[in-house]
């Protein structure tokens, strides 16, 4: 019988890619008994019913198909529509917006069509774990540029200039942001679209959180002049309309941008799920209520804990976007990820280190604030005792 050499077999690229940091944790706490997982961003709000009910109406039709690359033609007006009315920046539907599996698919999509072997990407960090290995996966080279605390996480020109080369093809801009909860306002951005104008590159503004924000309303950097047409715009219906298992999301972008990556879209997908694509027309469209709803108990959540964190010793910053904190455990003396072993093995609470979002969040772990208040409590509760037996350990050294 032969055997195969497994390694051999593998692209070198695949073996290179490190798993995800917040699937490691949330693998592990599903091993464990008694566990509080606060890892992932899941919205623990059930999808609102009308949207619910459009699935079940498209399932009694007993016609489930396949639709069209781009996706439904109702829902690309949708999306139009909801991003006009927005923003105030007008798509084609026909040839400027693709219906994606999740905003995660998009994101591949405009990364795998943008680049050739070695352009460089600039990665805004700390961000969601997926960015920089699929530019790797691409052939790009993922350049990290670092936000800071004491600029309340956002991205500023002095960040950015320096990270420019005469090989940089492409931005990505993730804001609000994952994990910091950080958001840009118009004055934020003015600048750096001063600085790309005068470039080649291309933005890709991953805008899943748009919806989620508190004490403000989100801006997007295609309503500034000249943006729109240097800019792949990402969004979703996971976060805002708790579509999670849904797995649909949109690019918006250029003509000839879209003309292109609807190739890879083509062949590698095909098209999105037909019953999720006929649910989400009624979310842009009937549910503006329903995420109020949620966006003001996610800000009770962000308050209590907020305040909780930094009662206990663990300075946190205070977002203003998504559902996550992302407090400061640097004084403890451990790792990033030291910090959040010990406290899944030793008080059974499952958080996510700040270095799994880029070496810029050492430092710092993220909690998903997309849970119950009560949950929210008593997690509060194991980690205030965990970070005492810290500081008792440190005081016997």
């Amino acid at each position: 019988m032969s055997v195969i050499d497994y390694n051999k077999a593998l692209s070198s690229k695949i073996k290179e890619i490190k798993p995800s940091g917040i699937r490691k944790f949330f693998d592990i706490a599903g091993t464990m008994e008694g566990v509080i997982s606060l890892g992932v961003g899941e919205p623990d709000f059930s999808t609102p019913w009308v949207i619910r009910k459009a699935a079940i109406k498209t399932l009694e039709r007993k016609h489930i198909i396949y639709g069209p690359n781009k996706g439904i033609a109702p829902l690309r007006k949708a999306i139009r529509d909801s991003i006009e009315k927005k923003h105030g920046v007008s798509y084609d539907s026909e040839d400027e917006i693709i219906v994606t599996v999740g905003g995660s698919e998009a994101i591949d999509m405009a990364v795998r069509g943008m680049l050739d072997p070695g352009d460089e990407v600039l990665v805004v960090e700390p961000c969601f774990v997926c960015y920089a290995p699929l530019v790797e996966l691409a052939g790009g080279v993922p350049v990290s540029v670092p936000t800071k605390i004491e600029n309340s996480f956002k991205l500023t020109v002095d960040d950015l200039k320096d990270k420019i080369t005469d090989k940089t093809k492409l931005l990505i801009l993730p804001f609000p942001n994952n994990p910091t909860g950080a958001v840009m306002t118009k004055e934020d951005l003015e600048p750096i679209a001063d600085l790309i104008r005068n470039t080649n590159i291309m933005i890709l503004s991953d805008e899943i959180y748009s919806e989620l924000t508190y004490g403000r309303k989100h801006f997007s950097i295609i309503s500034l002049d000249g943006m729109r047409e240097r800019t792949i715009l990402v969004n979703g219906f996971s976060k805002a309309y708790a579509m999670t298992g849904w797995r649909l999301g949109y690019m918006a972008a250029p003509r000839p941008i879209v003309s292109q990556l609807a190739k890879i879209h083509q062949y590698g997908i095909m098209c999105s799920p037909y019953i999720s694509q006929n649910a989400a027309i009624e979310a842009l469209t009937s549910c503006d209520g329903e995420v109020k709803r949620m966006v003001d108990e996610y800000d009770v959540r962000r308050r209590y804990l907020v305040s909780e964190f930094n009662r206990i010793g663990l300075s946190c910053f205070n977002p203003e976007g998504a559902f996550y904190v992302f407090p400061y455990i640097g004084d403890t003396g451990l790792s990033s990820e030291e910090f959040c072993e010990r406290l899944l093995y030793e008080e059974k609470v499952a958080a996510v280190p700040g270095s799994a979002f880029g070496s810029s969040g050492e430092g710092f772990m993220r909690i998903s604030y997309a849970y119950s208040l009560k949950h929210l409590m008593e997690a509060m509760h194991r980690i205030e005792k965990f970070v005492e037996r810290l500081k008792e350990e440190r005081h016997e050294s």
